[in-house]
């Protein structure tokens, strides 16, 4: 038995945009995606400029995390209201709390579906918690 290949629709635009992060011309991905209805970022983390930002404090990193996805998600015409999906990945259960908090600051009241999971660890030790984010917009 062979499996159904779906054709792309070439009525759907895909538009993948980069920030200049450290690691997306290394490893090959965007920062955020969007095809058709859907804007997806990659992981965000507190890093700007190369370094990383808030070290030792899962809230404040939460919350620099959360502005990059959102700065990437305006990039392609989303907002924080738009936000239909998040995931976070924190390097402790300790952290839980703060993150949440620092998630539910943003989107408490757009309140998307969200997935919180510890991770033995991130690409770089100072980093806490990563978070990616998932946008709906419908197509005019």
């Amino acid at each position: 038995m062979s499996a159904a290949v779906a054709e792309p629709d070439p009525s759907v635009t895909v538009t993948r945009l980069g920030s200049g992060g450290p690691w997306e011309a290394a490893y090959g991905y965007s920062r955020v995606v969007r095809a058709g209805d859907r804007a997806v970022t990659a992981g965000c983390t507190s890093t700007v400029d190369g370094v990383v930002a808030h070290v030792g404090d899962a809230a404040a990193q939460t919350a620099q995390a959360i502005r990059i996805g959102l700065a990437a998600l305006a990039e392609v015409g989303a907002g924080p209201t738009d936000v239909i999906r998040t995931r976070m990945y924190v390097t402790d259960r300790l952290y839980a709390d703060e993150v949440g908090r620092a998630h539910n600051a943003v989107f408490g009241a757009v309140r998307p579906v969200a997935t919180m999971v510890v991770v033995a660890g991130l690409i770089d030790p100072d980093l806490l918690v990563e978070v990616e984010l998932e946008a709906y917009l419908p197509v005019s």
